[in-house]
């Protein structure tokens, strides 16, 4: 062979080298591209124009018989919109001088409203497009509490009314007013009658598919976490307060407020078990881990996508929709929460189905914190036609759970039991606002079996435990294009097993078995004065919280280099943190915390990272923590932050480092 032959040849080689490597990347830059999945891609947001006049804080939207737009809004007006669909609707302001109207049905051609204290319908006589007739069908008392606020109503086949009335507050929810923190029913004539109560903040009500009540409720005294529950009459739903009216003509219970206590460790599952009037949720919507401000419900229709029938749930603090399966066991409504489509503009509270399955969302965010910045809105949501990769639903099983998938799966991938982590957790049931997360236990998937058709995948679970938040998350699972789920995880409540017949402990739990608030040990979180410093602080800083997730302090200068004593108080009604990051990192921080999920607890929400500097304790209401660090010797904007899930967007500041 030549010499000439041989160069050729190795040329010819290198070549071929070139371009596997070539083809090999690209095939691995498709992977993960086609990997890269975007809600977006499923669901897309669109905003409806909003002329300037119309400051459209959206308590409730409903559609009359011409396809207009009813929006009724938190400073007293109803508009009706013209084409909300194009890019140049029509606005007409249909009514006003309401009191902060929180929801709107339609009927027979007139507009049903609950204002603060009056169940009214709007009506045009003569036809020119405003309301002539305000009348009322139902009133009841107010206290003049600025958290008295009513909800609905939702119009039921034979033409009754639901509602619901909020607590007050006066540092704790309190039934100031008769039928306070009840549901009722009122007939188109006005005849009212009492529902259920125990309810808090029941900004969500609506209807399943078939037919059955449900509400939302938010956290706060009584109530852990955000949840949804199944009414029907007679029920007692957790709040006490609203026990004090169960004396009253036409009440369906008879318990009273003095009947519930707290003085033992329990859940509300476990306080059931005593109390056969009290109801537990069919789902525990875990606080910032999913939402922290549930709102409205809607049934999924057809052609929206794979999950017909399932039910969307609003969160206004997240700007966000979750979406929930359920099923009945033993009687018994329970399921799983799922991530759905986050990234509205403002506090999402209501949602309305319109032509062409729109879902129309109506937002408002003034007093009440949320992730959208913009103080109101209106925008729309669409299916774009492609089908996610997504868990449809999960159905408990006698010894687990059985996962059907929107495609089918890589069928290794999914008989994995390291595709999948379960961890089961609970919530107090006390008189204090919130409920860290309890007796929080990892789950062993011991074996999985993935069917025929590879949509479904059975989880065999070692401890199932009635009355637990299961943690699901399937992030090995892909489907055979090599794509990870678009959401990899849900929050399944397991009211009942199937097939359980053995009779549930009620004996008081060990105190080792229930999650303490943690005492953060770190080199970051130092809460003695160091010995070194003869002469104590150079300055020390004083900073407390505010409602609506803010500190008091937005700015602070301090020179480079000085000692610091730091102390956070916490008079508010939830958790919060203080950590102290390098320029420009909050956000950064925020997400990292968010991202610990329920590990995040025990670490007080405190990412692991170079770019904390210090931080506080993680603090329950009412409570406060010292801290002692050196600022660094860099002149700079350095920033301190909340990072208790969903808190940095709003609970931050500045320390200005100068020289």
């Amino acid at each position: 062979m030549t010499k000439h032959s041989r160069s050729n040849i190795q040329k010819n080689i290198l070549m071929q080298k070139v371009i596997i490597n070539f083809l090999l990347a690209g095939s691995l830059l498709a992977a993960v591209q086609t990997d890269a999945q975007e809600e977006s891609d499923y669901y897309k947001i669109s905003t409806v124009p909003v002329p300037e006049e119309a400051y459209l804080e959206v308590g409730g939207l409903a559609f009359n018989e011409k396809g207009q737009l009813g929006v009724t809004t938190r400073r007293g007006e109803l508009w009706l919109i013209d084409n909300p669909e194009s890019a140049s609707p029509n606005f007409t302001r249909f009514a006003a001088g309401l009191h902060e109207p929180l929801g709107l049905a339609y009927r027979e051609g007139s507009f049903f409203l609950a204002q603060r204290g009056e169940l009214t319908k709007l009506t045009d006589e003569n036809g020119d497009g405003l309301a002539d007739l305000y009348e009322p069908i139902f009133n009841w008392p107010l206290a003049a509490n600025y958290h008295e606020y009513a909800y609905g109503p939702v119009i039921l086949e034979d033409g009754n009314m639901l509602i619901n009335l909020n607590l007050g507050w006066v540092g704790r929810g309190a039934s100031l007013s008769k039928w306070s923190g009840w549901m009722l029913m009122v007939s188109p004539e006005g005849k009212m009658t009492p529902v259920a109560t125990g309810m808090r903040s029941p900004a969500g009500l609506g209807l399943n598919a078939n037919g059955d009540i449900f509400y939302t409720e938010n956290q706060g005294d009584w109530v852990g976490s955000g949840r949804m529950s199944h009414v029907e009459k007679g029920d007692f739903l957790g709040h006490p307060e609203g026990l004090k009216w169960t004396a009253e003509p036409g009440s369906p219970l008879s318990i009273k407020m003095e009947d519930i206590t707290d003085n033992e460790e329990q859940t509300l599952f476990e306080y059931a078990q005593k109390q056969p009037a009290l109801k537990p949720p069919s789902v525990w919507f875990p606080h910032t881990l999913m939402g922290i401000s549930t709102s409205d419900i809607e049934v999924v229709p057809d052609n929206f996508g794979p999950f017909e029938g399932q039910l969307l749930v609003g969160d206004q603090g997240h700007s966000k929709i979750m979406r929930v399966f359920q099923e009945k066991i033993n009687g018994v409504y329970q399921g799983i929460c799922f991530p759905f489509v986050e990234g509205f503009s403002s506090g999402l509270l209501r949602m309305e189905w319109g032509p062409e399955q729109t879902l129309y969302c109506g937002m408002t965010n003034r007093g009440w914190a949320s992730t959208g910045k913009a103080p109101y809105g209106l925008q729309r949501l669409n299916w774009t036609g492609k089908v996610p990769f997504e868990m449809k639903t999960v159905k408990v099983q006698p010894d687990g759970f059985e996962i059907e998938f929107t495609q089918p799966v890589n069928r290794r991938s999914a008989a994995n039991p390291d595709s999948y982590e379960l961890t089961d957790f609970n919530y107090k049931y006390h008189h204090f606002y919130g409920s860290e997360a309890i007796r929080v236990q990892e789950r062993t998937v011991f074996k999985v079996e993935v069917s025929q058709d590879n949509l479904k995948a059975r989880l065999y679970v070692e401890g199932m435990r009635q009355g637990f938040v299961y943690e699901i998350k399937a992030e090995g699972v892909k489907n055979q294009s090599g794509q990870s789920l678009l959401h990899d995880h849900g929050y399944y409540t397991l009211n009942n097993i199937p097939g359980a017949t053995s009779e549930m402990d009620h004996s008081q739990p060990d105190p080792a078995a229930v999650t303490p608030t943690v005492e953060l040990k770190s080199a970051k979180r130092i809460t003695e004065m160091p010995g070194s410093w003869l002469n104590g602080p150079d300055q020390v800083i004083k900073i407390g919280t505010l409602p609506g997730m803010r500190y008091d302090t937005k700015e602070v200068t301090v020179k480079a280099g000085s000692k610091i004593q730091l102390e956070l108080n916490n008079p508010d009604d939830m958790m919060h943190n203080l950590l102290v990051v390098q320029p420009g990192t909050a956000t950064q921080m925020g997400d990292m915390a968010m991202k610990l999920g329920l590990k995040g607890q025990s670490k007080g929400y405190v990412p692991d990272s170079d770019l904390v500097i210090a931080h506080t304790n993680l603090l329950a209401p009412n409570s406060a923590d010292v801290i002692y660090f050196v600022m660094p010797s860099e002149p700079g904007d350095y920033e301190f932050v909340c990072t208790f899930p969903a808190h940095a967007a709003t609970m931050r500041g500045v320390f200005k480092v100068v020289k």
